[in-house]
């Protein structure tokens, strides 16, 4: 059958393709004269392209006219390999060219085909030796005062030079293609500077006409400053050059550069970044060749969802890239409200729909019948999701709503979180609330009624945004949280919690598990990106000290941590319980309490429960766990109970085994001494 893999299996990956059509005596690193133009240098390599494991052709004339096998025999034939019905013919071609004879049957119509010897402009390569790695020398030097005041007005210090080993180099000695031995010198008039790298060095001497060569192993992928990204972050560069690199890295963006704008970015690269960041922003220069080129690259990997981003500068030579930006005048913020105006550009729906959400306090709506709904608690650590869960009227709603108050109340000033200790946003980050079941009445209600409890009732702070999200589909109210946060996080510097009121409407059914599986996945993902606390509200009650179906399950294993609050005996008072903590065991976290208080018109806290209440808790629950795991079996080893009750209750292995302990000290299994097995008591 004739398909693109038979015929890569069949020549060697393409290497024997581009032997018969350029020359049997082709071989790779060495460079030759291009055949898809009149060449009039040898600018023209065979390569192996690691990452996809066939043969290419580089031309470091011209990147347009680089490519695979299949490349070059669509352009000796006026065919284009992006087009589908050009492909099936470009194969057809090779196959009978080469004598590959597979589906010979098919014939090529069509197109006048040129054989090999009629190539128009293919030219056999010189000099076929194997190519070696450039030999050169450097002498480096501590980077001179006269040198830093070229770098200083991009706004790059010694610290960033450093980082990405920037050296200065007294001279440069190597030679050029025809083995002619050359040094250049370094001089107050025309520094030398060197990219250091781990097989080669690139050398950029900024004052001079011949400004960039090169020494050693030239790798051909080569890409400044992805070493020095961090494992997760929101947002990355593809800027143009490694100065552009190192003016926004002296500024605290992520950034990295090919060796130039033309260059072919390997599609694993493009992988990595995709999984590690939010944002990944093609930053080039705003000349004809830069603003081309990012255009193209953004085409290339479409599925990867690049964005591109222009300067407001003129393209004239002191007036392109990202480091003239800065060097101009510009500060980070323009740069960061340049960012902002293109996501609000790719966000306009997505933000005139949130807009129409936003409680608007000056304008209250008109007045409905009342709903009893809940709210979210900010608990937990930055980068992770905390859950919090219970039954309708157990006083869920004003210790959410208390904890919210602490989050945006005064620094300095003091103020009752029922037991909870907040941390204050000094930084004034955003804090938003999603309300996906209540009216705006309610909401509004409430809302003003935490704003009391925090006393900033006549200044509600602008970094609290609430919205109800009611009168959206489940599909548009996830999509509007994820593309809000990112615009809000940008707007004041980052997020101090994000509370998601009724997370469960967010799919269209808590027991699918494909859907609770995404879902909790991309909060979880959100969470790491903005390294934030992202509060998960589920409005049900827990079965012991596990949540329910599959959106409860995959909470139960993201989660750092899981309260319930739940009615006392007296039904007047609240007991706030974990579920679930990632370090250590929730058996052992204090029973909190609150209660109505009249003459404060609020809840207040009552303290912790007794020891004896807490260890009664302790043994009703485990004793649950025990019934349901010796409902199933009827003993079990150490090993197997320990297993059993690490997944039962998502606890780590050393909680597990000091439940073991416990229940044993108890009298609630009883252990076999002879084989190592325990039992339920009465079995």
């Amino acid at each position: 059958m004739l398909s693109r893999d038979k015929i890569l299996s069949m020549t060697d990956s393409g290497l024997q393709i581009f032997k018969h059509y350029i020359s049997s005596r082709c071989r790779v690193g060495k460079n030759f004269h291009n055949p898809l133009y009149h060449d009039n240098r040898a600018s023209c390599s065979i390569y192996v392209d690691k990452d996809r494991g066939i043969y290419k052709m580089k031309d470091f004339g011209s990147d347009d006219y680089s490519g695979d096998s299949f490349f070059l025999v669509g352009g000796l034939n006026g065919l284009d390999c992006s087009i589908s019905a050009d492909f099936v013919e470009i194969m057809k071609i090779i196959n009978r060219d080469m004598g590959l004879g597979l589906d010979d049957a098919l014939p090529v119509v069509g197109r006048r085909v040129l054989p090999r010897s009629q190539a128009q402009f293919a030219i056999t390569p010189k000099n076929i030796e194997k190519r070696r790695p450039k030999l050169y020398t450097v002498k480096t030097q501590p980077i001179r005062e006269s040198e830093l005041q070229f770098w200083r007005p991009y706004g790059i210090t010694t610290k960033v030079l450093d980082r990405f080993n920037v050296i200065s180099l007294v001279e440069f000695s190597s030679a050029n293609a025809e083995g002619k031995e050359y040094c250049i010198k370094s001089t107050s008039a025309e520094p030398i500077f060197g990219y250091s790298q781990e097989k080669f060095i690139k050398i950029y001497r900024p004052f001079s006409t011949l400004r960039f060569l090169y020494g050693g192993e030239k790798d051909e992928t080569y890409c400044f400053g992805f070493a020095q990204l961090p494992s997760k972050g929101d947002m990355v560069f593809i800027t143009s050059g490694e100065k552009d690199v190192l003016s926004l890295s002296a500024r605290g963006f992520c950034a990295i550069c090919f060796n130039s704008e033309t260059a072919t970015i390997p599609e694993n690269k493009i992988q990595s970044l995709f999984h590690r960041f939010k944002h990944i922003v093609v930053l080039y220069d705003m000349d004809k060749t830069g603003v081309s080129s990012s255009k193209k690259v953004v085409k290339q990997f479409t599925e990867y969802g690049l964005k591109r981003m222009e300067l407001p500068l003129s393209g004239e030579k002191c007036e392109k890239d990202i480091s003239d930006y800065f060097k101009i005048g510009y500060t980070k913020i323009d740069f960061i409200n340049l960012f902002l105006t293109l996501l609000d550009s790719i966000y306009s729906t997505t933000m005139s729909i949130i807009r129409s959400c936003e409680v608007d306090f000056d304008n209250p709506p008109q007045h409905a019948s009342e709903v009893i709904s809940a709210a979210g608690v900010p608990l937990g650590s930055e980068g992770n999701i905390f859950s919090i869960t219970g039954g309708e009227g157990t006083g869920k709603s004003n210790y959410i709503a208390s904890l919210i108050a602490g989050s945006i109340k005064e620094e300095g000033s003091t103020i009752d979180t029922l037991g909870t200790s907040v941390k204050c946003n000094t930084d004034h980050r955003a804090v938003l609330l999603y309300d996906t079941e209540q009216s705006d009445v309610q909401l509004h209600k409430n809302v003003n009624n935490l704003l009391r409890r925090a006393a900033r009732l006549e200044d509600k702070p602008k970094e609290f945004k609430a919205f109800c999200l009611t009168s959206l589909s489940r599909k548009e109210r996830l999509n509007t949280i994820v593309e809000s946060m990112d615009r809000y996080y940008y707007e004041f510097g980052g997020i101090h919690l994000v509370v998601i009121d009724g997370v469960a409407d967010l799919v269209r059914c808590a027991n699918d598990e494909g859907e609770s599986v995404a879902l909790v996945d991309e909060l979880y993902r959100l969470a790491g990106i903005y390294n934030t606390c992202i509060v998960c509200v589920l409005h049900f009650i827990p079965n012991g000290l596990k949540l329910r179906g599959h959106l409860g399950s995959e909470l139960q294993r993201k989660s750092a941590a899981i309260i319930s609050i739940e009615k006392d005996k007296n039904p007047a008072v609240s007991v706030v319980k974990a579920l679930k903590v990632r370090d250590g065991s929730p058996l052992d976290v204090p029973l909190m309490q609150f209660s109505w208080d009249k003459a404060l018109g609020m809840h207040t806290y009552d303290g912790e429960k007794s020891q004896e209440d807490k260890e009664h808790r302790k043994r009703v629950d485990l004793g649950r766990v025990v019934d349901k795991i010796y409902s199933e079996v009827e003993h079990a080893t150490s090993t197997e109970l320990g297993e059993r009750i690490q997944a039962i209750l998502d606890v780590s292995e050393r909680t597990a085994k000091s439940y073991i302990k416990y229940l044993k000290e108890n009298d609630l299994i009883l252990q076999d001494m002879s084989n190592d097995k325990y039992y339920i008591k009465g079995v």
